[in-house]
């Protein structure tokens, strides 16, 4: 089932037009998928120290929809899937909030497992794979 985090858009997340900067939706939905993490049960401090693989992002994209301003009330909703068994994508849409809920943007992450030493790539590891099954869509 896929997850949803809400949040305020804060002053620091935006530029000098008042909108949110560009790379900030990025940003945004980063901390939507730690949130979701966190959630699973997934101590996020740990996982990333104690484990071997890292999970870097591979390939982002973006296509926005609407401006947020400071103080516009968002929810990210996040759908991750598996691509292969060292692989995952992670879609979100970010919705502004209020009397009527309006698309503001769609993004997408690719995410790949390596080995925190040789760089080879290594399976989703076991804590990690069970989240994208419990949120995948």
């Amino acid at each position: 089932m896929p997850f949803s985090y809400e949040r305020t858009i804060h002053f620091a997340d935006t530029d000098a037009a008042g909108v949110v900067f560009f790379a900030n939706y990025l940003a945004i939905c980063h901390e939507a998928y730690e949130e979701s993490l966190a959630a699973s049960g997934i101590k996020l401090g740990e996982f990333f120290r104690s484990n071997a693989v890292i999970v870097p992002v591979s390939k982002s994209e973006a296509d926005y929809r609407r401006p947020l301003y400071c103080g516009d009330r968002v929810r990210v909703t996040l759908s991750p899937k598996f691509l292969s068994d060292n692989t995952f994508e992670i879609r979100y849409e970010i919705e502004r909030l209020g009397e009527t809920e309006k698309n503001a943007a769609r993004l997408r992450t690719e995410h790949v497992c390596i080995d925190s030493a040789t760089r080879a790539r290594r399976a989703v590891p076991g804590p990690l794979s069970d989240w994208l099954k419990a949120n995948g869509a």
